[in-house]
C-alpha cells in the first residue's frame, strides 16, 4: 500500500479529490545519508544506522554490525535520530 498527497478541490459546489505523488517519494530521499531507527512490523528491537540506499521495494541500512537490508513492508515506523526541519518534508511539485 502506497500513501499519496491527495488534495481537494471544490469548485461550484463539486469536489474533486486530485492525486498527487507518492508520499515514500519525497519522505525517504530526504533520509538518505542520516542515521534513523527503523521499526518493524514484526516488534522486536530496532534497527538503528544510516540511510545508504533504497529502491522501490528495500531500504539498506549501514549499522555498527554491517550493512543491513530491510524491506519496506516490513517497516512499521522510521525515525530519524538526527534532527530534519519540518520544511525539509514539505511537498512540492
Amino acid at each position: 500500500m502506497v500513501a499519496f498527497l491527495e488534495e481537494k478541490i471544490i469548485m461550484d459546489g463539486e469536489t474533486t479529490v486530485k492525486k498527487g505523488k507518492p508520499l515514500i517519494n519525497g519522505f525517504i530521499p530526504k533520509l538518505k545519508g542520516k542515521k534513523v531507527t527503523i521499526r518493524l512490523v514484526s516488534g522486536g528491537q530496532p534497527v538503528t544506522g544510516k540511510v545508504e540506499g533504497y529502491n522501490p521495494y528495500e531500504i539498506l541500512l549501514q549499522t555498527v554490525k554491517g550493512p543491513i537490508l530491510v524491506f519496506k513492508h516490513a517497516i512499521a515506523v522510521i525515525e530519524p535520530v538526527d534532527m530534519l526541519k519540518p520544511q525539509d518534508f514539505l511537498m512540492r511539485e
